[in-house]
């Protein structure tokens, strides 16, 4: 008992007197002294003075809190240590893309209603059966090729054997001699079947298929199996004169030695190159182990889809643009042919940047899964391209490699200047462009080979700013490349093309202007 005395006598001595508002809670109830106690002898904290925390001045003093403690620059200055995400914008610029574009899309319906008529068609049967009858013949000039082939194979058979017999130099020579004659009496047949091809299919799309679609099919498949021609020619060309004058400085692709001249001369061998998405002749390539189906039904069904939404475009959008720019262009007013050329810009791209998934992403993947074509790399990033002539290269890879294996590269060899030798290629192109869109508009006006000839000083004006350091003159060539080929070049094609196919069968030729 005097134990608890001590010690109640010695905390009473330790308890301070409560204060008038000390030891109260919020609310007036007393608290326990020794947690008072524990309150005043707190330490206070250097760090929280010098950086208070809004959330711990909300308890006493809310306005107080130092929220500017620190120099800061405003995130899109320059001075910024990082750089700011613009996803939002991103977003903003897509949501208002769609926006405009359901404007458009219901400004179309209230003004011309639904245009989209699947049984009407201005096509004639004589149409159908003549375009049928030219797809099916075209590849038979492949097949002649072939012909040509095996008799000069036929040739270089005996010439290598002859050349193993007799040694002496007088000899060789004469065989040489003999091989240049062979070679010009083929060349000249494989140029008489190449022009054969292209000049009969293409005169007779001209004055006997009058439906433009039609035309162009039969006009793509006789240019396509043209150069096919070409490259089968040229290749076997080099391989023939491999094969008799073997060299240790020029030898031929390790590829190649699964299947040496002259056992790539056969029908199996041409037929895949027939049928493969390729322009230039190998006598082996890339392989595959095996098709997947589903692959190849997944691009087909793309293919199907996206040519519907090309022909619904077309028929419901890029029809009533084409057909209102008519006296407009009749009457050249500069004004509302611009208004025009850039209101059908972004259908025209938008049709254009379809045609080219369908071709190059769904229908040659489909065709090269058939085939087992191991190279499918048909395209690469063209939509970044820093200069014009980075967009050539690079958008459609199958042409490209013709064009630089068959032409550039022989024409550098014989010591022409790459300048010179892209002339030649830019003019070669242009023919072939304007067989492509003349002869099944009939109307060869020389628009679509300007176009491709004026790509030369486009490229001439965009390699400077491909090879500046830093980004911004690659941004400028990219846009260069955008408002040149898309936004100007290809609206502006087509309505020459539509005013004259109208002036020549239409509308316009029957008012007499």
């Amino acid at each position: 008992m005097a134990s608890v005395a001590q010690i109640a006598v010695s905390t009473s001595h330790n308890i301070k007197p409560l204060d008038r508002h000390e030891g109260m809670g919020n609310n007036g109830t007393p608290v326990a002294p020794q947690l008072a106690d524990a309150k005043d002898k707190q330490p206070d904290s250097g760090a929280q003075r010098a950086h208070p925390n809004p959330r711990a001045a909300k308890g006493k003093y809310r306005h107080v809190a130092a929220y500017h403690s620190r120099p800061r620059v405003s995130c899109l200055s320059r001075d910024s240590e990082t750089t700011p995400s613009f996803l939002g914008f991103r977003n903003l610029m897509v949501l208002v893309l769609i926006v405009m574009n359901l404007r458009l899309i219901v400004e179309n319906f209230m003004k011309y209603g639904v245009l989209i008529c699947i049984r009407c068609h201005d096509y004639r049967k004589q149409d159908v059966i003549l375009g049928a009858i030219l797809f099916a013949l075209v590849p038979c000039h492949l097949f002649v090729a072939y012909v040509i082939e095996c008799a000069a194979a036929h040739q270089v058979k005996g010439a290598i054997g002859r050349i193993k017999r007799k040694e002496s130099e007088e000899e060789n020579t004469q065989e040489q001699l003999a091989f240049r004659s062979a070679w010009i009496y083929t060349a000249f047949a494989h140029t008489l079947n190449a022009c054969l091809c292209l000049l009969v299919t293409s005169y007779a799309v001209y004055y006997y298929v009058n439906h433009p679609g039609i035309g162009t099919l039969c006009e793509v498949h006789v240019i396509v199996v043209w150069l096919k021609i070409c490259s089968y020619a040229f290749t076997n060309r080099d391989l023939r004169h491999a094969a008799l004058h073997p060299s240790s400085t020029s030898p031929l692709p390790d590829i190649y030695q699964s299947l040496p001249y002259p056992r790539n001369i056969t029908v199996k061998n041409l037929t895949y190159f027939w049928l493969a998405p390729t322009l230039v002749y190998q006598p082996v390539y890339p392989r595959t182990e095996h098709i997947r189906w589903s692959f190849v039904a997944k691009r087909v069904m793309e293919m199907i889809g996206l040519s519907v939404f090309i022909w619904l475009t077309s028929a419901q959008y890029a029809t009533p643009v084409l057909r209102n720019s008519l006296e407009k262009i009749a009457t050249l007013d500069l004004t509302s042919i611009i208004e025009r050329v850039m209101k059908l810009s972004t259908i025209s791209l938008i049709i254009w940047l379809a045609g080219f998934f369908a071709l190059f992403q769904s229908s040659l993947n489909a065709l090269a899964e058939v085939m087992r074509f191991g190279d499918r790399e048909f395209y690469t990033e063209w939509w970044n391209s820093p200069s014009v002539g980075t967009y050539w290269r690079t958008w459609n890879k199958p042409v490209y490699h013709f064009m630089r294996r068959h032409i550039f590269s022989p024409l550098v060899g014989r010591g022409w200047s790459p300048f010179a030798a892209s002339v030649v290629v830019f003019t070669f192109s242009g023919i072939l462009h304007e067989l492509l869109v003349g002869i099944p508009t009939h109307n060869v006006i020389g628009v679509a080979f300007a176009g491709m000839v004026l790509q030369l000083p486009l490229i001439a004006a965009t390699l400077p700013l491909e090879k500046m350091n830093g980004p911004t003159g690659k941004i400028i060539g990219n846009c260069v490349f955008w408002v040149s080929f898309c936004l100007v070049g290809q609206p502006l094609g087509a309505l020459l093309y539509f005013f004259a196919w109208q002036a020549k069968y239409g509308s316009v030729s029957k008012r007499g202007v």
